[in-house]
């Protein structure tokens, strides 16, 4: 029987994924399975991977004939998972020797649906601890109550998926699977939820994700339209909300993070090429035009006068005739 299942996408990394590749050697275990999930790279990495499968106990490698983002790659790997619990890895990041099998004995210990962990963001030779935004640890709690309040980041503001570990029940409810095609932002839609809809879950203070910043080929340090997809997550995240049995408590949540969302990237427009930071600013406004208007209204009078400022003068932009994320 497999126990943990360990999800982990690549997409042209062949620079990091050896690091990669070992930390998962340090952790492996006759009971773990790594799916790793080729995202049609054009780099070295499919050979890097081709090595894994020999080499790696528990490897399944699994190529994708093209390429279809992280949100579809991960599904690809939970689709093939078999393991009682699962986990998620990035191919440009990895693990502290031994932190997997201390990740499977705290979520078998609590018994909840899922646990959430720390990390150690890494941006060159710095490292930084990122803890979890709850302060209760090793407690059992409704997965709801982490959401709120509003004015304040909780849980939903973590959305990392591999910063935790997943009981195959979820998968088998349809909560661990991201929307397939988002190429950023994928983890919004995803944490949102699992903390609506799930029954039970743990914060923990277990450190042994190492993420990776700053990364040439990361999306997040690319300007090009695959950011603009944080409009469609951030769509989903309030349609979903609004059809909640708790919208009113939730959506002020909801439409407060997506708000501060576009407000960031509306402040570094400066990294977008040209044409998609005018596309980043038409499908704002338009984004802002669809929220609900009590509860944006509620949400900019909540914010600092610098970013509400630039969020009413957006607001009143025209937007394009057909303008869609």
């Amino acid at each position: 029987m497999v126990k943990l299942s360990v999800i982990v996408p690549f997409y042209n990394v062949q620079q990091y994924a050896p690091d990669t590749l070992r930390s998962l050697r340090a952790n492996a275990r006759e009971d773990f399975e790594f799916i790793l999930v080729d995202d049609c790279s054009r780099d070295g990495t499919p050979d890097v991977l081709a090595r894994a499968e020999r080499e790696l106990p528990g490897a399944v490698h699994v190529r994708h004939e093209r390429n279809a983002g992280l949100a579809t790659a991960r599904n690809t790997g939970i689709d093939r998972a078999r393991g009682a619990y699962l986990t998620f890895l990035d191919g440009d990041d990895w693990l502290a020797p031994g932190y997997l099998p201390r990740l499977l004995s705290a979520i078998e210990e609590l018994g909840c649906d899922f646990v959430r962990a720390d990390h150690v963001q890494c941006t060159g030779r710095a490292r930084t601890v990122h803890r979890v935004p709850h302060g209760r640890r090793g407690v059992v709690l409704d997965p709801r109550a982490a959401i709120l309040p509003a004015d304040r980041s909780t849980c939903v503001d973590y959305p990392y998926a591999w910063a935790g570990v997943y009981h195959r029940r979820l998968a088998d409810r349809g909560l661990l699977h991201f929307t397939d095609g988002l190429r950023t932002a994928e983890d919004r839609p995803w944490i949102w939820r699992l903390h609506r809809e799930a029954a039970s879950f743990a914060a923990v203070s277990l450190l042994g994700v190492h993420y990776r910043r700053g990364v040439a080929s990361s999306l997040t340090q690319i300007g090009d339209v695959r950011q603009l997809d944080f409009i469609r997550a951030f769509d989903q995240v309030v349609a979903e909300t609004a059809g909640d049995r708790e919208a009113d408590r939730l959506l002020p949540k909801a439409v407060r993070t997506y708000c501060a969302i576009i407000s960031h990237h509306l402040g570094s427009l400066e990294r977008f090429e040209p044409a998609v930071a005018r596309k980043l600013k038409s499908l704002s406004a338009a984004a802002l035009r669809r929220m609900p208007q009590d509860v944006l209204d509620e949400a900019l009078d909540s914010m600092d006068a610098r970013r509400a400022t630039r969020l009413r003068r957006l607001r009143r932009r025209p937007a394009p005739a057909g303008a869609a994320a």
